[in-house]
């Protein structure tokens, strides 16, 4: 089923005690951690994000993909947390954020009210990837001792063609962005080719976005080295039908 009704969750901040329980059940203590922490070491370069944000990782909330069009299950494109570790070198340190293993794009509308009009889908999945989301599924993991920050999602599509505007679009989201002021802090330096397209700011944060078949893959990261990011897309990639 298409996420052409776009969900627009707002999150509350993490100072705020009195924040009402989202329907998805995700903390947004969680995702604005996170968020929080990219942009401080995009903005600073030499800030970490320690805290650790405790609790127990659960199953992921249920999401769009009942009535998927979808040829490909993304839950079999995402890697086990056994992979992520080795990969990362984290080991045991490498945790799930609690909540955060969902299965609806989220945007976070506070902090993309904040960001200039071509930035905001930084801050929102559902111009990310776009309306036409059959199925999709993202899991964001903790090392606190480096102050890392990983994170790998899926987004799938009924058929290649609509999966390719998709990431059409997403060039141009990311394109637009960078021309304004803020970009060097969004997006920082930007590549792209005709099936991928690659951001990285000046303080060892970056996105990771691939395209194959009638799925989008990202892996977005701060305080890894850009190699783990690239290790992680490719064994996702191969998980990828055709």
């Amino acid at each position: 089923m298409p996420v052409a009704a776009a969900k627009t969750l707002t999150r509350p901040t993490v100072f705020d005690d009195a924040a009402n329980r989202l329907v998805s059940v995700m903390p947004a203590s969680a995702r604005i951690l996170l968020v929080g922490c990219a942009v401080a070491l995009s903005m600073a370069g030499t800030m970490s994000c320690t805290h650790t944000v405790t609790g127990s990782a659960a199953r992921s909330v249920p999401g769009i993909d009942d009535d998927s069009r979808s040829p490909v299950d993304v839950d079999g494109v995402l890697l086990e947390q056994s992979q992520m570790r080795a990969i990362t070198g984290a080991g045991e340190h490498l945790t799930v954020i609690p909540s955060m293993d969902g299965k609806l794009p989220v945007d976070i509308d506070q902090l993309a009210d904040t960001a200039p009009p071509p930035c905001r889908w930084y801050f929102a999945e559902t111009q990310t990837f776009g309306p036409d989301v059959e199925e999709f599924h993202k899991t964001t993991y903790q090392d606190p001792p480096d102050g890392a920050l990983i994170s790998q999602g899926a987004a799938a599509y009924r058929d290649p063609g609509t999966a390719r505007r998709a990431f059409d679009g997403l060039v141009e989201l990311v394109d637009g962005c960078y021309s304004t002021a803020m970009g060097p802090m969004f997006v920082g330096e930007w590549t792209a080719t005709g099936d991928s397209v690659q951001t990285r700011t000046d303080s060892h944060c970056g996105r990771d976005y691939r395209l194959k078949s009638v799925v989008l893959v990202e892996v977005t990261f701060c305080a890894f080295p850009a190699s783990v990011s690239d290790i992680v897309l490719t064994n996702m990639m191969a998980k990828v039908p055709g």
